[in-house]
């Protein structure tokens, strides 16, 4: 099954970029003995419309067109997981036999509804709000985690 992450906006070179690509290589070089391809990064340009609302609904209508099922939006309305229930869902999407899921991460207005509604799951870090870049490199950190759960590696300890 092939992992997508994908983001409004760019990651500039810096401290951000670095732990992206750091937890995105541990990901897909474990992922691959676990039945998954991947993560790839996709980057949708933040939206330059007047009003947030269309801001939100044009970077939405990119990240449709671009993407097949919508596994989980990170959103701060959204649920926690602990690291273990989110292995298991990384578990059984991949043995639903899907091809593809997505992880959606919005730019700073946020997500459109239309794209929330279509996730199985609408995530959250905790209450805080957090600049989208850090969600980024969580996102990322938590699906190596969860690959490790699943793979009984020790990078993990309850």
């Amino acid at each position: 099954m092939k992992l997508t992450v994908v983001a409004v906006g760019r990651l500039k070179s810096g401290p951000e970029r670095d732990l992206v690509e750091r937890y995105r290589e541990r990901a897909e070089a474990l992922g691959r003995s676990l039945g998954f391809s991947g993560p790839d990064i996709l980057e949708i340009p933040e939206s330059r419309a007047r009003r947030d609302v269309d801001r939100r609904a044009e970077e939405a209508a990119l990240m449709a067109a671009r993407i097949g099922r919508v596994a989980v939006c990170f959103d701060e309305a959204g649920r926690g997981l602990t690291s273990e229930a989110f292995a298991r869902r990384l578990e059984s999407w991949r043995d639903d036999g899907g091809g593809e899921v997505s992880f959606v991460i919005g730019g700073p207005d946020g997500l459109a509804a239309s794209l929330k509604d279509r996730a199985d799951l609408l995530l959250s870090f905790g209450a805080f709000t957090l600049p989208h870049q850090l969600v980024r490199v969580l996102a990322l950190e938590q699906l190596y985690r969860g690959l490790t759960i699943l793979a009984g590696h020790p990078y993990h300890r309850a």
